[in-house]
């Protein structure tokens, strides 16, 4: 049997992080023989009812309580922490706003047992999603195709075997406790987005598998909105504002990134974030489809 510790973080979206709970639920009870669950959820502040909606319907999840300024990043490093004081053979991060499909285990345990035959050691898995409304392919894991561009294509499910991946996403992301032994957990240096990019990267500098699963593993719809759609309208402050905004263009971040993954591009990252402020007009015009 394994024994797994769920991480999740959430903010005021109670009825998402419900549904996201119990479709994990409904996952665990096709596979409650093989599978030791123990949920970690940090709160980060809500004020629509999540923590009380959540103690009501699955009484057996670890509320933690965030500070109001974790954001995503800082919120799956609490929940992960807390987690660390217990002895688990793996961790699996899930978006709040994941609904997984009822095969998440199963092919979770054929990738685990992939991995091991085929490379010797255990990894990090990514589960790829759809989109709930289109049926696309929305996150899980990618390969580089141009690092100094920092481009990268999608790696999509076969329905046949794991496939290798170099960026992933962690909607659902599966992490054997031996690779938590060798990099730690997320890196305390971002607070919002690209922690998992960087994880990923990490751990493959580190020669630790990270493979995508091979079927899809459940629905997540991309509803980041475009911050450049009203950019060239706002005044300077409120542009710096955005840069430097954790949920806005989060320039601290990229900075981070692109120093410990892709140092050659930093000087390029950082004229292009002030390009963005100072002529956001040929910027939205010449790197945007808008």
């Amino acid at each position: 049997m394994y024994n797994i510790a769920i991480l999740l973080t959430c903010f005021n979206r109670k009825q998402k992080t419900l549904n996201s709970l119990e479709c994990l639920h409904r996952a665990w009870q096709f596979e409650k023989k093989q599978i030791k669950l123990s949920i970690y959820l940090t709160d980060d502040g809500s004020t629509d009812g999540t923590t009380k909606a959540v103690k009501a319907a699955f009484p057996e999840v670890n509320i933690l309580k965030g500070n109001g300024s974790l954001y995503w990043a800082g919120g799956m490093r609490n929940s992960w922490n807390a987690a660390l004081k217990t002895n688990y053979d793996a961790f699996l991060l899930l978006n709040d706003d994941t609904n997984v499909y009822d095969n998440l285990f199963a092919d979770l345990i054929d990738t685990h047992v992939f991995c091991k035959k085929n490379y010797g050691t255990y990894g990090i898995y990514v589960g790829s999603t759809k989109d709930n409304v289109t049926n696309v392919h929305s996150y899980g894991g990618s390969v580089l195709t141009n690092r100094f561009l920092a481009k990268y294509t999608s790696v999509i499910p076969n329905g046949k075997s794991p496939k290798p991946c170099e960026l992933g996403n962690a909607n659902i992301m599966w992490v054997s406790k031996n690779v938590v032994d060798k990099i730690g957990i997320l890196s305390e240096k971002y607070i919002h987005g690209l922690a998992d990019y960087d994880y990923t990267l990490l751990a493959i500098k580190n020669k630790l598998p990270v493979l995508i699963t091979s079927n899809y593993l459940g629905e997540c719809s991309r509803d980041h909105k475009n911050p450049y759609k009203s950019f060239s309208s706002l005044p300077i402050k409120e542009r710096i504002k955005l840069l430097y905004n954790p949920i806005g263009l989060d320039f601290k971040s990229n900075l981070q990134y692109n120093k410990r993954n892709f140092p050659l591009r930093l000087p390029l990252v950082y004229i292009t974030g002030w390009f963005k402020i100072l002529c956001p007009g040929l910027y939205v015009k010449r790197y945007t489809d808008l």
